[in-house]
């Protein structure tokens, strides 16, 4: 019995090499991507850090597999005759790996620029090509992945991401102002609603006030309101409402217009909305024809 798996394992030492490598480089890459993973949650801290840490994260498992899988390969004698006949076309062969691996490579260089430069990092908010908006949730070799406010994945490769142009909402200052945009009729109050609108910002607790000192020694309002078009049936007020970050500027503008919307009704002050004035060519001449 012995004798047969001693002889099981000589005719098939080769396959079961193999799989044996495959195997170590498998756990080898598993193991050191959960040790790194717990390492990084131990050890960071900012953003910029998490950002250099996943990247290194990615890099780690790319080269222990292609150590792994090369060693395989190695073990394999069927494929020594291969690599002779490789040679003999090696220029061709280089050229054709180059045409093929462009992208790839491209990517790549891609992602170091990002790590590197830092146009984004992991959990800013970014926006690109107007429609596509996201906090972005990892940076590999090559790829970047947004979760938009769906809770959907937005991949996009590095060499694209890398040439467009951003809108990061988090880059250097997180603080975010946003336009409370208002129109109110021609007849109402325009002093009154100036004031509303200043109340109900400077009052939501998460407006800041972003004045320097000396602003606030000449009397600076906390909150400017201007009049900033006369439109067809509307005058058009606008407040600039700041908030410390995005996720606080979207609950302070959609909270402040509410309340805005609730004062104006107590104090009679009016939102237009669209109004038409149909005019007949030819007047009905008797109450029967209208």
């Amino acid at each position: 019995m012995v004798e047969y798996f001693s002889d099981l394992v000589t005719q098939y030492a080769m396959p079961i090499r193999v799989t044996i490598i495959l195997i170590v480089t498998i756990f080898v890459a598993k193991l050191s991507k959960r040790l790194f993973k717990k390492f990084v949650i131990n050890n960071t801290t900012e953003d910029e850090n998490l950002t250099n840490y996943k990247f290194i994260e990615h890099s780690l498992s790319t080269i222990i597999y292609l150590i792994g899988f090369s060693f395989a390969i190695w073990n394999i004698p069927t494929l020594e005759n291969i690599a002779q006949s490789m040679v003999a076309g090696a220029g061709i062969l280089a050229i054709a790996v180059g045409f093929a691996s462009q992208q790839a490579l491209g990517n790549i260089i891609s992602g170091l620029f990002i790590v590197i430069y830092k146009p984004y990092v992991i959990n800013d908010r970014i926006t690109l090509r107007t429609d596509l908006r996201g906090v972005v949730e990892d940076i590999s070799l090559r790829h970047t992945v947004i979760r938009n406010f769906e809770n959907q994945r937005i991949i996009i490769p590095n060499s694209v991401i890398s040439n467009e142009v951003l809108i990061n909402s988090n880059f250097s200052d997180s603080k975010i102002c946003r336009l409370i945009d208002v129109g109110i009729s021609y007849g109402s109050d325009i002093d009154l609603a100036k004031k509303i609108i200043a109340e109900e910002v400077e009052n939501h607790p998460l407006s800041m006030d972003v004045r320097k000192p000396e602003d606030i020694e000449n009397g600076a309002p906390r909150v400017l309101v201007r009049l900033t078009g006369l439109m067809d049936s509307s005058v058009t007020l606008r407040g600039w409402a700041w908030a410390k970050d995005a996720p606080d500027a979207f609950t302070l503008q959609c909270d402040v217009l509410e309340s805005i919307k609730k004062r104006f009704d107590q104090e009679g002050i009016v939102i237009p909305f669209p109004q038409r004035t149909i005019s007949y060519l030819n007047e009905p001449t008797s109450k029967e024809e209208s």
